[in-house]
């Protein structure tokens, strides 16, 4: 076969092949139905106004809905949609060189050694000496520098692989689910330990590869908490303000961004804000009211002061959470830290209001027991020789974790507290937890006195799954003050919801997280829905560009033959190089030679049954030309040729003990 044809087998094959799967992952958000959550119908009864377990699908209103915003130009179009579309990514983790084996370093440094050995470079106490440490690095140069200069190129390769595979994600996740907001939840990079030097580059990957076309929050956007504030934007509107918050990305600090409480310092905390964006602010969102008879309820101190009715607000708190916890190395950041956080409880609406809704972003998740998700509760810390801060956790504490249950959302285990403890209305997202989870936190006012541990209701967490399961009580008929409830909008059982979104890497399937919050002006509450949508591993992202490559090289490859071909002939040019038409060959041949000693091999055991002679027996073995050869076996086994019968010459039998003599000229055997 020619290698034109080759190609060309080859073309027929990769060409369908690729266009396939490269399609599928290029819009691989449409294929798996991915779409943020719409507002559900009037009148649709959930708890709190959530869904329970929705999921993606092509055949869903909101796929549908997303479909169409793509095909028409329409503004109306969009009305549909809920005005706050927040795309969610955790813990990209960017790694660098302290992954890379013998990065910075000579690859084949114990080479080097041996030649300066070798040429009296270096000092020895004996020839011998010297000889032996020459043999002891060329062991090291093939058995360390040879595999570890392999890891490394292969290394290098799948961190630039890696950053685009993360790109591809926020790219066909962003161009298809058009979000109106984007936030990735921590660990930015890969380590805290790193130097300047690779934070920059590790920084500047992460801005013009992994998420290239996207831009930090400006500084004087990100505020912090205050009574008398501006506005970030406003929501459902379509102008340059929600343009530009659709490229911004609004980046958490992670412990491998600037450590724990252990050793976050103020020089690691200074570039990170330099180049991501501040590590903790506020940002509020306002959502114009077009009813005017609804607007006509707002609260107002002069014309409405009975009123409980704020104007609809998202307030997103961005919260540094990586030392709430004690012991912290550097007492002033901490101090910082619970100063930000007195500051968003002291500026927040009061609970007896409605209207707002409290997005916390940060990255640690809160405390809750062992079992409920992957990392149970953990803390580990520094030796006293270094600071004795904290080195490592899983979750925040208890009691840092009710700063934000009780202080943040204001939730109460006492009915009697403000807003009979029932606080205000939100929810958490964070990361660091790589394989996600989702749990509602809550506490129960109406269990009788003595039932907790201790004198006062405790925190208790459920995953959301079972949170929003209906719950039977003893007399329930399924309507009527007995029928099935859930913890979840439970009276007397405050709680909020808290979504640790499962990591983006290719080890985790390539997740992100779709919220979709809007505004109920029936309740005068926020609802919202989050569902996720995931590429799948690496691998594959891998495997369509590796075999889109083939394709591309087998096309060039094509088409410069078929040129040359045009240019010089069939001939000259549609012909394999004689070098690999011998090494084919070569190949064949001993192919073909490892073939014949098989069958000699298989032939000296051939079972009896299959042919061999046994003793006393006779057969007959034609040959060509009439040739046939009688052989038997004697008493001991032994084979013997009967000399009654011998070979014929020109079709004519030979008489026996009589010697036939073949003819040569024009004579046949």
């Amino acid at each position: 076969m020619t290698p034109s044809a080759v190609l060309r087998h080859g073309l027929q094959i990769l060409a369908p092949l690729c266009l396939v799967l490269t399609t599928y992952l290029y819009l691989y958000p449409v294929f798996l139905g991915c779409a943020f959550p719409l507002p559900p119908p009037p009148g649709h009864d959930a708890p709190l106004g959530h869904r329970p377990d929705p999921t993606n699908s092509i055949s869903s209103s909101a796929f549908r809905a997303t479909v169409q915003q793509h095909l028409s130009s329409d503004p109306a179009t969009a009305t549909s949609h809920a005005p706050f579309r927040l795309l969610a990514l955790g813990d990209p983790q960017l790694e660098g060189d302290s992954s890379i084996p013998n990065y910075g370093m000579n690859p084949f440094w114990h080479l080097s050694w041996a030649f300066k050995h070798a040429t009296f470079q270096t000092q020895s106490y004996s020839f011998r000496y010297r000889i032996k440490q020459i043999a002891h690095d060329l062991v090291d140069f093939a058995l360390d520098d040879i595999p570890n200069a392999l890891e490394s190129l292969r290394k290098r390769l799948d961190l630039f692989g890696n950053d685009y595979y993360l790109a591809h994600i926020y790219h066909r996740l962003h161009w298809w689910t058009k979000p109106t907001h984007v936030t990735v939840l921590g660990d930015l990079l890969g380590s805290q330990w790193v130097t300047d030097e690779e934070f920059e580059r590790r920084s500047w990957r992460y801005w013009n590869r992994s998420f290239r076309g996207g831009e930090r929050v400006p500084d004087d956007i990100a505020s912090p908490p205050a009574s008398e504030y501006e506005l970030a934007g406003r929501l459902g509107i379509e102008d340059d303000n929600a343009a530009a918050w659709r490229r911004r990305l609004i980046n958490i600090a992670g412990n491998h961004d600037v450590g724990y409480a252990g050793d976050l310092s103020p020089a690691r905390m200074e570039r990170f804000e330099r180049v991501f964006g501040k590590a903790a602010y506020e940002l509020r969102f306002e959502l114009p009211l077009i009813n005017a008879t609804s607007n006509a309820t707002v609260y107002d101190a002069e014309t409405n002061p009975d009123s409980d009715r704020l104007v609809p607000e998202l307030r997103l708190v961005i919260i540094n959470n990586m030392n709430l916890d004690m012991p912290a190395i550097h007492q002033e950041l901490q101090d910082e830290s619970y100063a930000f956080l007195n500051s968003a409880i002291n500026t927040a609406s009061a609970v007896e209001f409605k209207g707002h809704f409290t997005i916390l972003m940060t990255h640690i998740p809160l405390y809750k027991d062992e079992g409920i998700c992957v990392d149970p509760p953990f803390f580990d810390f520094f030796d006293e020789s270094e600071g004795g801060g904290i080195k490592e956790q899983n979750q925040l504490s208890l009691d840092a974790s009710k700063g934000f249950l009780e202080g943040i959302y204001g939730l109460s285990g006492n009915p009697s507290a403000p807003g009979h403890g029932m606080g205000r209305r939100g929810l958490i997202l964070n990361g660091h937890d790589h394989e996600g989870c989702d749990t509602w936190h809550y506490i129960n006012q109406t269990l009788p006195e003595g039932e907790e541990e201790g004198s006062s209701p405790q925190w208790r967490t459920a995953r959301w799954t079972d949170a929003i399961k209906p719950i039977p009580s003893a007399n329930a008929s399924g309507d009527g003050p007995d029928k099935p409830t859930r913890i979840v909008g439970a009276p007397g059982v405050p709680g909020v919801r808290e979504v640790t979104v499962r990591s983006m890497m290719g080890e985790f399937g390539g997740n992100a997280g779709l919220l979709s919050a809007w505004f109920d002006e029936e309740s005068w509450e926020w609802r919202y829905e989050f569902v996720t949508c995931a590429l799948g591993r690496q691998y594959f992202w891998w495997f369509v560009h590796i075999i889109d490559f083939i394709l591309i090289v087998a096309l060039v490859l094509f088409a410069g033959l078929r040129a040359a071909i045009v240019t010089v002939g069939a001939e000259s040019a549609d012909r394999w190089p004689a070098w690999s038409v011998r090494y084919v060959q070569s190949w064949r041949d001993w192919g073909l030679e490892m073939e014949q000693k098989a069958r000699e091999i298989a032939a000296r055991f051939r079972p009896a049954d299959n042919g061999a002679l046994q003793n006393g027996s006779t057969v007959k073995v034609a040959k060509p030309n009439g040739l046939e050869i009688v052989k038997e076996m004697n008493g001991l086994g032994e084979e013997k040729v009967d000399s009654r019968k011998t070979p014929t010459v020109e079709g004519h039998e030979a008489m026996p003990g009589m010697q036939q003599t073949p003819h040569h000229n024009g004579g046949k055997i």
